[in-house]
């Protein structure tokens, strides 16, 4: 089978690394061979791979950085509606799923001649629903809030593919997270960022403005070796009745389970075997200590954070507090990683919970590559791209106190800003040793790196 493993742009080499890393876990080489493409050059949104349903499977359960594993149906060139009307009617969806279960058909598309791509949209479920009511004699019904089956179509200028989705509800949302901040980091940006990090769970980690936990949480789950798709497994029984009511929901697994490949013995035994081999590693990692902390000026997010911490069943309380950014420290006398994602000033002027944490009531809404299209809310919210814009001048003022009190107390340490302020480095009046673009949705961002060295006296 090919797949194509979605991923924020910018994160496809790290991908990459981790997709093959995953592959080459004993309990997946014994599904069967694979073969993982290289990174690319250019931002293309994932990595195509090909293997078994089990890899599949093994990809929507241990990959942090991937937003969606898509099975390829089938493609074709197209050069109007019935062109895509006729590849999708032709392929065996009745292998797939049955006409009980209901679905969703969704479309991205990049320089496609169509006028309407809702049309588009509607002819490829079209097509299903008359080869499903044609073979089976009954035909599904559309849901596009909690469908059991999600189909995926991406058209280019010239070409249609047409895929499964074998995760259901993106792979970001990792189901511990039930209260968040303003514009809180996607989970597996978050992972792919610490991956470029190049930390590892020897080192210790801070984030000085930790907002709702994301990074510390990531962190301390790799270091623990709980893979990504833990809860949505099922791997941690739910602790109140509130829980289980949330698991029927967004934690009600993946994609994958809702497949008929999936009820057949072998596939049900592989991912048994998968999720065994999974909480094995888990056991052995559990006395693994963990050097990471964080802090945040917000009392509110700190609450947060310890919540999302618990959610996700990380052992005792983590090592959060709230501080004023101006007043950390070295978490330990060994270097490590300050990684940290700016709020531009808004929220440093919010001490002892006087200000609002505020939670976003934007549905998440799935595009190839997450190169969705989002127009901005009213008003300017504190993580908007600044663009070598002119900045507060009390914010100036704090970068450039936070500036000094790096370069005095975190010698040899590493520093890791991901921000939309194209200006940041000069904001911060150090200069970066390395930039990488990245994508936040739609936000384009960089992840800035500076190393901290020894002031000259």
């Amino acid at each position: 089978m090919k797949l194509f493993v979605v991923c924020p742009g910018g994160l496809e080499a790290p991908l990459a690394n981790e997709l093959l890393q995953i592959a080459q876990r004993p309990e997946v080489l014994a599904l069967g061979k694979s073969k993982i493409d290289p990174a690319p050059l250019n931002l293309t949104g994932g990595i195509g791979v090909e293997g078994s349903l089990g890899l599949a499977m093994a990809i929507n359960l241990h990959s942090r950085i991937a937003s969606r594993v898509l099975l390829k149906m089938g493609e074709a060139n197209y050069r109007q509606e019935e062109d895509i009307y006729r590849l999708a009617r032709g392929l065996g969806w009745e292998d797939w799923f049955s006409p009980s279960q209901t679905m969703r058909v969704d479309l991205t598309a990049q320089r496609s001649p169509l006028k309407s791509l809702n049309f588009a949209t509607l002819r490829i479920k079209d097509a299903i629903v008359d080869r499903l009511r044609e073979i089976k004699g009954e035909r599904p019904n559309i849901d596009t809030a909690n469908p059991d089956i999600r189909i995926q179509a991406h058209l280019t200028a010239t070409q249609v593919t047409l895929y499964l989705d074998t995760s259901g509800e993106p792979l970001f949302k990792r189901g511990w997270r039930e209260e968040k901040g303003e514009a809180p980091l996607k989970e597996n940006l978050a992972a792919g960022i610490i991956a470029l990090t190049g930390w590892q769970a020897s080192l210790p980690l801070l984030d000085p403005m930790c907002g709702s936990g994301t990074f510390l949480i990531e962190a301390a789950q790799i270091a623990l070796k709980i893979p990504s798709g833990a809860l949505r497994a099922g791997f941690f029984e739910p602790a109140t009745s509130k829980s289980k009511q949330k698991r029927s929901g967004i934690l009600r697994g993946f994609g994958f389970e809702a497949l008929k490949p999936f009820s057949a013995s072998l596939e049900e035994k592989n991912w048994a075997h998968l999720c065994q081999a999974s909480q094995l590693e888990i056991d052995q990692a559990r006395n693994t200590p963990l050097l990471i902390s964080g802090g945040d000026i917000n009392e509110q997010l700190i609450t947060i954070a310890k919540l999302n911490w618990q959610r996700a069943y990380l052992p005792g309380l983590p090592n959060i507090r709230q501080i004023d950014a101006l007043a950390i420290k070295p978490s330990s006398d060994q270097a490590g990683i300050i990684l940290f994602n700016p709020p531009y000033g808004e929220r440093l002027n919010i001490k002892g919970g006087r200000g609002q944490a505020k939670s976003s009531a934007t549905e998440d809404v799935y595009s190839f590559g997450e190169a969705e299209i989002q127009t901005a809310p009213p008003g300017r919210s504190s993580r908007e791209p600044l663009i070598k814009a002119e900045i507060d001048p009390q914010f100036g003022i704090f970068l450039d106190q936070f500036s000094k009190r790096l370069k005095d107390l975190f010698s040899g340490w590493q520093v890791f800003v991901l921000t939309a302020d194209m200006g940041f480095p000069g904001h911060l009046r150090m200069k970066e040793s390395k930039r990488t673009p990245l994508f936040n949705g739609p936000l384009e961002c960089r992840l800035f790196r500076f190393e901290m060295r020894a002031r000259k006296e």
